[in-house]
């Protein structure tokens, strides 16, 4: 029933498989936030997928942000901080990377906003679409 699922930071979290169909074949963007390893899955399952990689400015930051949320304590926050490392090392999968500065969240909104547009503009993505849909026939 789900599309991918994984167990991050010690939570099941997963994307309900029907809602996504249903989406897409209704023509209508779909945008998952999810970690690499579902990144990654959902490349495999459908390799036209555009993957974005969103990122503070630096991992100081990024440090900073959780601490003043106070959601977690310390071995939490450090293991968050770890993971992050390890997900930043993985930045090559991606087709794109957006940089989510502090105080800079419109900025990034654009950013994504702009690579989907830039995308649904694309003349190999359109070829591909209209290739696809040649085939169906």
């Amino acid at each position: 029933m789900l599309l991918e699922h994984a167990m991050v930071y010690g939570d099941y979290k997963g994307i309900p498989r029907q809602q996504v169909h249903e989406a897409l074949k209704a023509g209508t963007d779909v945008v998952l936030r999810i970690d690499v390893q579902g990144a990654a899955y959902i490349k495999q399952l459908m390799p036209e997928a555009i993957s974005i990689f969103v990122a503070a400015e630096t991992e100081a930051c990024l440090v900073q942000r959780l601490a003043a949320r106070k959601t977690e304590d310390l071995d939490k926050l450090a293991v968050r901080v770890a993971t992050a490392r390890a997900e930043v090392a993985r930045v090559h999968e991606f087709d794109y990377v957006v940089v989510n500065g502090t105080g800079q969240l419109e900025h990034c909104v654009e950013q994504v906003a702009g690579i989907i547009s830039a995308e649904k503009a694309s003349v190999k993505r359109r070829f591909a679409v209209l290739q696809a849909a040649s085939d169906s026939l």
